[in-house]
C-alpha cells in the first residue's frame, strides 16, 4: 500500500500538482474513484490542486457527474479548465451544480439579442414588450443567470474555443443585457417610469465592446419626457436610474455583479445623475474638459431607448472631433497622461505588477491609440470605432500608425487583456496587479500554455511586451507630428483641393495650380502611400511655405516620394519623426543644389533624423570606405566602376555637408574643410584606381612614385561646393627605373585619372585645374621632383612664391610628399623674407587683377572674390604677411588663410581688430557664395542683385530678414576690410 501510494504521490507531482500529497489523501477520500485520463487532464490544468479541489466539492453535490464527463470530453476540458484557472466560479458550481450543463453544447458565441432575452426572461420581464417590467426582487435571479452565462463564457475563452477580443465583446454584450435586466426591475419599483425615455449609454470598455470579466460598468443616463412635463420626467428618470444601478451592483446572497459607475456624466459625482439630450450638448459645447471629449470616443447606446441613445451619439459625437481642433488638445491629453504615471509612482508597491496602468500597460496602448484617432478622426470617419483593436486596424490601414508598430501594439494588447481576464477569474475580483507570489505566476504561465517553468517565461513575455508597448507608445503618444496635425484648421486636415487651392494662395505660393497638381498626385487614391501623404501634407505646406522657394519644396517633395514612395522606410520615417519630414521641407524650398543632390540618391533622406549624422566624416573614415571601395574593383574593367563609386561616396558627403550647412550645423571653416576633405579623398581614390588600370594594361607595377599637390583654395582647406580642384601633379623613378619612363607612365596615370573624373555620371563633377603648375599650361602636365626642384631654384618669380604657400603635397606617396615640401619650403618661406622689390610686384601684380579680371558690367563692389574688400583682399594681406615674416614665425607656415591671420596676431604682425575685421569679412563673402550655389545649384561670385526671388532666398538663407539688409552687411563688411587692406597690403596711411 506504502508502494501504491509513493507511486500515485510521484505521479501526481509528475502532472503538475504542487502538494502531491494533499492531493493524495483528497483523491483517497473521494466519493468518487477518479481514473487515469482524468487525472491526466487535471494535470494539464493551469492549477492543478485548485482544479482537483473544486472537482471534488462539485462530485459532492453531484455524483453522477463523472458519468458524463466520461462521455463528453469538451465538456471535461470546459469543465477542468474554469476550476483550474477560477475559484470563484468553482464555489459558485459547488452551490448550483446544476449550472454544469451551460459548459455543454457546441462552441457557439451567443448573440447579444440572445443574452438579452435570457437576462430579461430570469428577472421576470417579457423581452418581447418595448419597456420591459421585471420583478422587484430579481436581483438573485440575474445574478444567477449571468453568472451561468459567465461560466458559459470561461469555459469556451480557457479552452482556446474564443480568442480574447471574442471575449471582451461577449462580455460588453452580456454587460448590456444585464444594465438592461437591471432596468427592467427598476422599472418594477419606479411606477412613473412611464413619464420618462431613458437610454443608458456606454462609456469606457463597455462602450468601447472590450469588457473584462470584473470591471466597473461605466455609464451616461440621458432622458427625454414623453408628455412634455421635463421636471416630473427627469426626477422619475433619476429614480429609474438609481434604482437600475442598485440592481446591477448592490450585494446579495449571490453577490454582486459589477459596479456601475456614472461619474464619467458631466459635472461628474457633483452633477445630476440624469440630464436631457439638449443639457448634455449644453454642457459639452460650453465647458467640457479634453478627457471629457475624449471619453466619448467610446459612448455607445447599450440599453432603454435605445432610438434616444443613437439621437444623443448623433448630436455629441462631432463635438469630439472639434475638441481635437483646440489649441491644448495635445498637451491635455499628455498632461493626462503624465498625471496618471506620477499618480502611479506614488504607490510604491504597485507599479511593477500592474498591467493597466504601468509603463508599457493596457493604458498605454488605448492613450496613444484615442489620441491618434481625436488628432487624425476629424478628416478620416474610419477612425470612428469604440474599440481599441479595431481602431488600432484603423490606423494602420489608414497610415497613421506603421504596419509592424500596429501589430506588435495589438499583439501585445492582446497578451495583456487575455492575462487581466486570467487574473480576474481567479476570485472574479476587479484587479490589475500581476500576482506577487510564485504560485499565481504559475498559474498565468500554465494558463496561456507555457512549459517549462511557466512563473519565468511568463515574466519574461510579459516583460518583453510591456518594453515594445512602451517604446511604441512614446513614439506615438508624445510624436511632435501629432501637435503639428491637431494645430490645422479642421477643413485643412483632409486637405481638399477646395481647401488645398485655398491655402495654397493664403501661403503665397507663385502656382497655385501646379502646386495643386502635385498634390493630387501625392494624394490620390486609397493607398497607404497615399493617406501616409495626405496627413503629412498639411503641415508640409506650411514648412515648405516659411522657406525661400515653397513651389520649388513642393515639386521636390513629389519627385522625391516618386522615387522612394514605395520603400517602406520612406514615408513612415517622415510620419513619426517629424524633425525629418521638417528639415526635409526647409531644405527642398531652399536649395536646388541639395534638392538636386537628393533627387539622385533619395535615401540621403535617412541622415536628417540625427544631427550627429550630419556632422563631416573624419578625414581618415572617408579615406578608409573610399580606399576600401577602390580595392574591391581592381582589374581594368573595374576601374570606372570604382571611381564612380567613389564619386557617389563623395555625392553623399556633399550632401551631409550641405544639409549641415543649410539647417545652421556647421561654421564656415567646417564647411570649408568638410569640403576640400571630400575632394582630398576623391583625388585619392581615383589616383589609386588609375594606378590599378594602368598597371594592369602594363603587367606590372608602373616605374614612378606619384603625388598630388593641392593647390589655392584646395591647398588652403578653403574649397566651396562650386570650386575646382587646383593641383600639380609630380613623380619620382622608382629605383632602378629610366626617367623617361618613370614620365611616361605618369603622364599615362594622370592622364586615367583625368578622364574617370571626367565621365558622364549623375554626381556633382570636380573640374581638375592643373594651370598653377610651372609654365602654366605651356608646362608639362606632369613633372618628376627634380624638375621642379631645378624650375623653382632658377625660374621661380614672387607670384609663384606666393602660390606656393598654399601647396599641400597630401596625396599619393607620402615621402614623395615630404620631399616635395622640403624643394617648396624655401621658395615659399624664403629666409630674411621677400625683398621690397617683390612686395612692390606683388602689389603692382594685385592691383592689375582687380583691374583687368573683373567681368565686364559688374558692380565691382558686389564681386564677393575680387571686389573691394573681398576674399581676394584678405587673402592677398595674409599672404604678404607670410611671404614677408614666415621664415622666422613657425606658425605662419600654414596653408590656410584665417590660420595665417590668428597667427600674425599672436606675433604683433597685424592688431587684433583688423584680423577680426578681415576674418568677419572672409567668413560672409564665403558664406554668401555657398549660399548662392546652395540656393540656385549654380556657382557665382556675385551677390544676387536682378533676381528678387534668388537674392531674397539667400538672404534668408543666411539669416537676414529682408535682402536689403544682406546688401547693407555685407557693404559694411567690404568696407571696413578693404580700409585694412589698404592699409597693411598697400601700406596707405
Amino acid at each position: 500500500m506504502s508502494e501504491r501510494r509513493t507511486s500515485l504521490t510521484a505521479r501526481l507531482a509528475r502532472l503538475g500538482f504542487t502538494d502531491a500529497s494533499a492531493a493524495e489523501r483528497a483523491l483517497s477520500s473521494s466519493p468518487v474513484p477518479l481514473d487515469d485520463p482524468l487525472l491526466d487532464a487535471l494535470g494539464g490544468t493551469a492549477d492543478p490542486d485548485l482544479a482537483l479541489s473544486g472537482l471534488l466539492r462539485l462530485l459532492e453535490a453531484d455524483p453522477g457527474l463523472p458519468e458524463r464527463m466520461a462521455g463528453d470530453s469538451l465538456f471535461t476540458r470546459r469543465l477542468l479548465a474554469v476550476l483550474g484557472v477560477s475559484a470563484t466560479l468553482g464555489e459558485y458550481l459547488a452551490r448550483h451544480p446544476e449550472q454544469w450543463n451551460v459548459l455543454t453544447g457546441p462552441p457557439e458565441r451567443p448573440a447579444p439579442d440572445r443574452l438579452r432575452a435570457e437576462l430579461l426572461a430570469a428577472v421576470g420581464a417579457d423581452p418581447g414588450d418595448p419597456l420591459p417590467v421585471g420583478l422587484a426582487d430579481g436581483q438573485d435571479a440575474l445574478r444567477v443567470a449571468y453568472r451561468a452565462r459567465l461560466l458559459d463564457l470561461a469555459g469556451r475563452d480557457l479552452t482556446g474555443e474564443a480568442d480574447v477580443r471574442e471575449v471582451a465583446g461577449e462580455l460588453a454584450s452580456l454587460a448590456d443585457a444585464a444594465l438592461e435586466a437591471g432596468l427592467a426591475i427598476a422599472r418594477a419599483q419606479v411606477p412613473e417610469h412611464t413619464l420618462c425615455r431613458l437610454a443608458v449609454i456606454g462609456m469606457g470598455k463597455s462602450g468601447g465592446g472590450e469588457l473584462n470579466y470584473v470591471s466597473d460598468v461605466d455609464v451616461v443616463f440621458v432622458a427625454e419626457p414623453v408628455d412634455g412635463h421635463e421636471e416630473e420626467a427627469l426626477r422619475a428618470a433619476t429614480r429609474l436610474a438609481a434604482a437600475m444601478m442598485r440592481a446591477c451592483s448592490d450585494t446579495t446572497p449571490e453577490g454582486s455583479l459589477w459596479e456601475v459607475d456614472a461619474n464619467l456624466r458631466p459635472e461628474g459625482k457633483s452633477g445630476p445623475l440624469v440630464r436631457t439630450l439638449a443639457s448634455h450638448r449644453a454642457y459639452y459645447e460650453r465647458w467640457a474638459k479634453t478627457w471629457e471629449f475624449q471619453a466619448l470616443l467610446k459612448a455607445r447606446p447599450v440599453a432603454g431607448d435605445l432610438e434616444l441613445g443613437r439621437d444623443y451619439l448623433d448630436a455629441l459625437s462631432p463635438l469630439v472631433w472639434k475638441a481635437a481642433a483646440g489649441e491644448s488638445f495635445i498637451s491635455d491629453v499628455q498632461t493626462m497622461r503624465r498625471r496618471v504615471e506620477e499618480h502611479l509612482k506614488e504607490r510604491h508597491g504597485e507599479v511593477e505588477r500592474q498591467l493597466k496602468l504601468g509603463p508599457g500597460g493596457l493604458r498605454d496602448v488605448e492613450f496613444a491609440v484615442q489620441l491618434l484617432q481625436m488628432v487624425h478622426g476629424r478628416a478620416d470617419e474610419l477612425l470612428h470605432s469604440p474599440n481599441t483593436l479595431d481602431a488600432l486596424a484603423a490606423l494602420s490601414e489608414g497610415g497613421y500608425v506603421g504596419r509592424d508598430d500596429a501589430a506588435e501594439l495589438a499583439e501585445a494588447y492582446r497578451f495583456l487583456r487575455r492575462t487581466e481576464h486570467l487574473i480576474q477569474l481567479h476570485h472574479l475580483r476587479r484587479t490589475h496587479l500581476v500576482p506577487a507570489d510564485e504560485a499565481g505566476l504559475r498559474r498565468l504561465g500554465r494558463a496561456l500554455g507555457l512549459t517549462g517553468d511557466p512563473a519565468v517565461q511568463f515574466t519574461e513575455l510579459w516583460r518583453r511586451h510591456s518594453r515594445g508597448v512602451r517604446r511604441i507608445h512614446e513614439k506615438l503618444f508624445y510624436r511632435p507630428l501629432l501637435v503639428a496635425v491637431a494645430n490645422l484648421p479642421g477643413e485643412e486636415a483632409r486637405l481638399t483641393p477646395e481647401a488645398a487651392r485655398a491655402r495654397l494662395l493664403a501661403l503665397g505660393y507663385n502656382d497655385p495650380a501646379g502646386a495643386l497638381r502635385h498634390i493630387e498626385a501625392l494624394t490620390r487614391g486609397v493607398s497607404r502611400r497615399a493617406a501616409i501623404q495626405r496627413t503629412l501634407l498639411p503641415v508640409m505646406l506650411g514648412w515648405f511655405a516659411d522657406a525661400p522657394d515653397p513651389d520649388a519644396g513642393l515639386l521636390g517633395f513629389r519627385r522625391v516620394s516618386d522615387a522612394l514612395g514605395a520603400t517602406p522606410w520612406y514615408l513612415r520615417l517622415l510620419r513619426d519623426d517629424v524633425a525629418v519630414a521638417e528639415r526635409m521641407a526647409r531644405l527642398l524650398a531652399s536649395s536646388a543644389y541639395v534638392t538636386d543632390l537628393l533627387l539622385r540618391a533619395p535615401d540621403g533622406v535617412k541622415i536628417l533624423g540625427d544631427e550627429a549624422s550630419l556632422a563631416p566624416r573624419p578625414l581618415a573614415d572617408l579615406r578608409a570606405e573610399a580606399l576600401a571601395v577602390v580595392g574591391r574593383h581592381g582589374d581594368r574593367e573595374k576601374a570606372e566602376h570604382a571611381v564612380a563609386a567613389v564619386r557617389a561616396i563623395r555625392r553623399r558627403e556633399l550632401f551631409r555637408t550641405a544639409v549641415a550647412d543649410l539647417l545652421g550645423l556647421a561654421e564656415v571653416r567646417t564647411v570649408s574643410e568638410a569640403l576640400s576633405d571630400i575632394t582630398a579623398v576623391t583625388l585619392e581614390a581615383a589616383l589609386t584606381a588609375a594606378v590599378n588600370k594602368i598597371e594592369t594594361e602594363r603587367r606590372e607595377p608602373i616605374p614612378a612614385r606619384l603625388a598630388i599637390v593641392a593647390m589655392g583654395r584646395f591647398g588652403g582647406r578653403e574649397l566651396g561646393y562650386g570650386s575646382d580642384a587646383d593641383v600639380m601633379f609630380v613623380y619620382e623613378a622608382v629605383e632602378g627605373a629610366e626617367d623617361r619612363q618613370a614620365h611616361l607612365a605618369a603622364h599615362s596615370v594622370v592622364e586615367e585619372l583625368r578622364r574617370l573624373l571626367a565621365l558622364p555620371a549623375p554626381e556633382p563633377p570636380l573640374g581638375i585645374d592643373p594651370n598653377l603648375r610651372p609654365e602654366g599650361k605651356s608646362g608639362p602636365l606632369v613633372r618628376s621632383l627634380s624638375s621642379y626642384a631645378a624650375y623653382y631654384g632658377r625660374w621661380s618669380s614672387a607670384w609663384e612664391s606666393q602660390a606656393l604657400l598654399r601647396a599641400a603635397p597630401v596625396i599619393g606617396d607620402a615621402g614623395l610628399c615630404e620631399r616635395f615640401a622640403e624643394v617648396i619650403n624655401p621658395i615659399r618661406w624664403p629666409e630674411g623674407g621677400v625683398g621690397e622689390q617683390d612686395v612692390q610686384h606683388i602689389r603692382r601684380l594685385k592691383a592689375r587683377m582687380e583691374a583687368e579680371r573683373l567681368p565686364r558690367g559688374v558692380d565691382r563692389r558686389l564681386h564677393l572674390k575680387l571686389g573691394p574688400g573681398g576674399l581676394s583682399d584678405v587673402e592677398w594681406v595674409a599672404q604678404l604677411l607670410q611671404l614677408r615674416h614666415a621664415f622666422e614665425v613657425p606658425e605662419l607656415r600654414t596653408t590656410e588663410t584665417l590660420s595665417a591671420l590668428e597667427a600674425a596676431v599672436e606675433y604683433k604682425l597685424l592688431t587684433a581688430q583688423d584680423a577680426r575685421t578681415l576674418i568677419d569679412a572672409w567668413c560672409l563673402a564665403t558664406r554668401i557664395r555657398g549660399a548662392v550655389m546652395l540656393v540656385r545649384g549654380r556657382a557665382s561670385d556675385l551677390l544676387p542683385t536682378d533676381h528678387h526671388r534668388e537674392r531674397t532666398a539667400v538672404s534668408r538663407l543666411l539669416g537676414y530678414p529682408g535682402s536689403g539688409d544682406l546688401l547693407e552687411d555685407w557693404r559694411r563688411h567690404a568696407r571696413h576690410a578693404r580700409e585694412v587692406t589698404e592699409r597693411v597690403f598697400y601700406g596707405t596711411v
